[in-house]
Order: C-alpha cells, then structure tokens, then sequence
C-alpha cells in the first residue's frame, strides 16, 4: 500500500472521516450506558437480570464481528459503516422505547442485540479504514482514533448525566440520538479512503489475481498463535473497557449510596481519562514501544480498579480516573497488531475483534452474578484476576521486526 498516488488532501479527508465515525460510534454507545441505571430502575431489574440484558448487547456483536471482515472486503468499509449504523440506530432507538414506552426487557433486550449488530460490524470496519490511514501516514494514529471514540463517550455520558438529572424520558433521548447520528455517519463515511488503497480489487481494472499472492481464507487467522495472543490481550482489555462501562455508574450507585448522576459523573470521569490515555498513548508507543507501555498501563488500570473498590466515594473518582488512563491503549494495540500484515488485516482483525468481543459476553453476566451474592462494587475485582493473563501475551503485540509503524 503506498500513498504515493493519494493526494495529501484526500488522505487527510480520510483520516478526519474516521475520527468522526469513531467519535459517533462512541456517542452511540455512552448514550445507552448512561442511562442503563434509569433503566435498571424502571424495570425494577436486580443486578443478574441486568447482566443478562446487557448479554444481547454482546451476542449481537459476536454474531456482526466475523462477517464484518467478508462484508468490507466486498462492498468497502465506506458503505459497510454507513449500513452498520443504521442498524445501530434502529437497536438505539428500540432500546429507548423498550425502556419507557413498553416497559419490557426483552423488546430492550431485543434492541441491544441490534444496537450491538451494528455497532460490531461498524467496529471491525471502521477500526480497518483506521489502519489503513495509519499506515498512509506512516505514524502511530490508532489510539487517537480510539480517543476520538472516548471522546464521544465523554459527550455522552456528560450529557446523558444532564438528561438522567433533568428526568428526561430514555426514549425522547435515544431515539433524538439515534436519528442525528445515523445522518451524521452517512455524511463522514463519504469521505474514507478509495477502494484501491484497501487492499482489494476495486474493478476490472484492478491488478488480476494472478498478479496477486494467493488469498488465504479469513478461518485461517484462528490457526496463527499469534493472532491468538492478540485476542487474549484485546480480551482482556475489552473486559477491563467494557466492565467499567457497563457497571461503574451502578456500582457507584449502589456502592457508595450515591444519587444516579453521580455514578454517570464517575462514569464519564473513567471515559475522561481514557479519552486523554490514548491522546497521550501515541508518543508513548512511538518512543518505548507497544509492549513496555501496555506493561505500565496495565497496573495502573488494576491500582485504579482497586481504588475504586476499596477506596471510598472521594477516592473512587481517582480510581476511576487511573482506571480508564490505564486501560486506554489496549484494544487499540490489539487493533493495530492484528493489522500489521495489510495482506491479511481483513481476516485478523476480524478475529482478534471477535476474540475481544468475547469479553462483552462473558462480562455483563458474570459481573451481575457476583453482584448478585457480593454487591456490584465488589464484583469489579474480577478485572484485576484478567489483567494478569494479559501480561503473559502481551510480547505478542511487539511491533513486526525491529521497527515501528514511526519513519525514523
């Protein structure tokens, strides 16, 4: 892939585009977890219950993420985000109405498996247009990409703790929500780069496949040890993500007795600080390299973790703040790693966001079961017994040979 034939303009378009989807994906999903402790109290939901709602939401991305690599590689990530949120939009706004109009777990229940089609698909596409772009540039990029995501968390979250205070009904909330995004992604997605430049054939003019190394299936990146290790790091910090969001407002809530907009507040706190992480994480990699750094970030996610736990509801707010600064970097890594290789980045990123996906799963339920017998704010001690797994794969992000993705 060169970007000799791409105008500097069109690349910059390009890199603009994806921030923007990014930013959009994140507001998407920070505007239901922003109100998932309304919800909880409408439903009259213990914390199991919850766990299992929140799974449709999982099952929903596991099923869109496998595909999601054949489906860019047939139509283009342009077009593959554009139709994945509209999915995501119509899950967004059905979850509203299943809170407030319904007053039924399953029709939420239902909407979250769609809002999570969606925005697994979307995921997988977008995070390959992004490494396409980082790899144009020739420079670490990813994790403020991913920033651009949080960033749109934070927004979310701001503002869904604004909605949450003012009692705004969750339906007029999502679905307003959901409508503008679905315009605004339609706008951004025009401006991705050309087919040509995503390593696939765009039309008969394009190179014929016998000028072409052999394609080797997507299922063949479940054999590679490596892209294996990958997933377990992405895993763990999809976990690390994901349990946060998902249950920091509720713990806080129910942990520390505290009204419903101060657990949004510490929710957006932890988006905050992953927000600046992965601002701040690209020259970090740049300079010490993928493993050194996750290897400091990563206990300071678990020191944040367990201040949130054992710390009190001022010393809380730390730790939500060292949580989401520590856990900010990991599923961007993965992201990047998994894309190292552009001749097989479809099949691998696919898999390696399949594998972290898991954790979305595997998550909502077991955090709600340990709540359900521990309470919820010790039930987030599950993160730290993970992050340890994560240390033993983690050389297998290292970048490939003795170079990064930085010029030097």
């Amino acid at each position: 892939m060169s970007r000799a034939s791409l105008p500097l303009g069109r690349l910059i378009s390009a890199r603009n585009a994806v921030y923007a989807v990014f930013t959009i994906n994140g507001i998407a999903f920070a505007s239901w977890a922003s109100r998932i402790p309304d919800a909880k109290a409408v439903l009259g939901l213990t914390p199991g219950q919850l766990g299992m709602v929140l799974l449709f939401a999982s099952a929903g991305s596991i099923i869109g993420l496998p595909v999601a690599g054949h489906i860019v590689k047939r139509i283009g990530a342009a077009r593959t985000c554009a139709i994945a949120m509209v999915v995501l939009g119509a899950g967004l706004a059905l979850v509203g109405l299943g809170v407030d109009i319904a007053h039924n777990r399953w029709v939420v229940a239902a909407g979250l498996f769609v809002l999570g089609l969606g925005m697994g698909t979307c995921d997988v596409a977008m995070n390959l247009e992004g490494a396409n772009v980082e790899r144009l540039l020739e420079r670490s990029i990813m994790p403020r990409f991913h920033a651009a995501f949080s960033g749109g968390t934070v927004l979310a979250a701001l503002f869904g703790a604004g909605m949450a205070a003012l009692k705004v009904p969750v339906w007029l909330h999502l679905v307003t929500v959901a409508a503008i995004l679905v315009l605004a992604s339609g706008m951004s997605t025009r401006s991705f780069l050309p087919r040509s430049l995503e390593g696939e054939p765009q039309d008969a003019a394009s190179p014929a496949p016998s000028t072409r190394a052999p394609s080797t299936p997507a299922r063949s990146a479940w054999t590679e040890p490596r892209t294996i290790l990958i997933g377990l790091v992405t895993l763990v910090a999809a976990f690390t993500e994901g349990t946060a969001n998902d249950w920091v407002s509720v713990a806080f809530v129910e942990g520390y007795d505290l009204p419903a907009w101060a657990g949004v507040l510490a929710f957006a706190t932890f988006l905050g600080f992953m927000t600046i992480g992965r601002i701040l994480g690209t020259g970090l990699l740049d300079r010490y390299g993928r493993v050194p750094t996750l290897r400091v970030m990563l206990a300071v996610a678990l020191l944040g973790s367990l201040m949130v736990v054992f710390g009190g509801p001022a010393l809380a707010y730390v730790g939500a703040a060292l949580w989401g600064l520590g856990v900010s970097l990991g599923f961007p890594v993965g992201m990047s790693a998994a894309a190292d290789d552009p001749d097989r980045a479809h099949a691998r990123v696919s898999v390696v966001a399949t594998i972290g996906y898991v954790a979305f799963i595997a998550g909502p339920p077991l955090v709600g079961f340990l709540g359900d017998h521990h309470g919820v704010l010790r039930a987030l001690l599950a993160v730290g017994a993970l992050i340890v797994l994560a240390y033993a794969a983690l050389p297998a992000v290292r970048e490939p040979g003795t170079t990064r993705l930085r010029s030097q």
